[in-house]
């Protein structure tokens, strides 16, 4: 389940206010940033609805009501003004802040996506990664170090990091989820095929890449026997 807040003083009031989206909605948004960036960068200066519903295949009525949730709405005949539109966006969806992980697992997967400049640009900032492979241990990837596994709490207070990027084998992907609750850690990125099990006060967002390639081959399968 995945659970953002959002604190913002609303218009009207003084008191800050916790906003919970509903996931569908929450899921959607990064799809109209990543086309307004497109729009931005072409220096254009306005969209409607209609146009990003046009190019990203979604309801217009759709998209205003989502917008409308994080109160962004649009000028009539005019529409969303784009670089408006990315601000907020990137910020609402907390892009334009740094959030700090680790990497747990840093094998073929993990150390790929401690590679990846890109998430950098989305604000997050991987500052270490951890294995029990000892030729992988006190060794650096892309800068970044890796640690023992057994010093993954101790870390944790010195990098004062809440977020856990999972990409360990499936065997140990439930041990690997109790040292970094153990640790202090807040939220779980989980790229494993297990569902690791947290108490209710760990967020935790499961990201299979096996289950992507299931649904694909099924797809692919009933659109050959048609």
């Amino acid at each position: 389940m995945a659970i953002v807040f959002n604190e913002r003083k609303m218009p009207d009031d003084k008191n800050i206010t916790k906003l919970i989206l509903p996931e569908p909605t929450l899921r959607r948004l990064p799809w109209y940033l990543a086309y307004v960036n497109l729009l931005h960068s072409q220096n254009v200066e306005y969209v409607s609805s209609t146009q990003i519903s046009n190019e990203i295949n979604v309801d217009a009525s759709q998209i205003a009501k989502d917008l409308s949730f994080i109160n962004i709405k649009g000028k009539t005949r005019i529409g969303y003004e784009v670089s408006q539109l990315v601000s907020e966006l990137a910020d609402f969806l907390g892009f334009t802040s740094e959030h700090r992980a680790f990497m747990i697992g840093v094998g073929s997967l993990g150390g790929a996506l401690m590679q990846d400049s890109g998430l950098s640009q989305y604000g997050l900032n991987i500052v270490a990664g951890f294995d029990v492979n000892p030729q992988l241990i006190g060794t650096s990837i892309c800068g970044v170090p890796v640690f023992s596994m057994d010093e993954l709490a101790a870390r944790q207070k010195e990098f004062a990091t809440e977020i856990a990027v999972l990409a360990v084998p499936v065997e140990h992907a439930q041990d690997a989820t109790d040292k970094i609750i153990a640790g202090g850690m807040k939220a779980i990125w989980n790229f494993t095929p297990f569902r690791i099990k947290a108490g209710d006060d760990i967020v935790i967002q499961n990201t299979s890449i096996y289950a992507h390639l299931a649904l694909i081959y099924n797809r692919m399968e009933a659109q050959n026997n048609k």
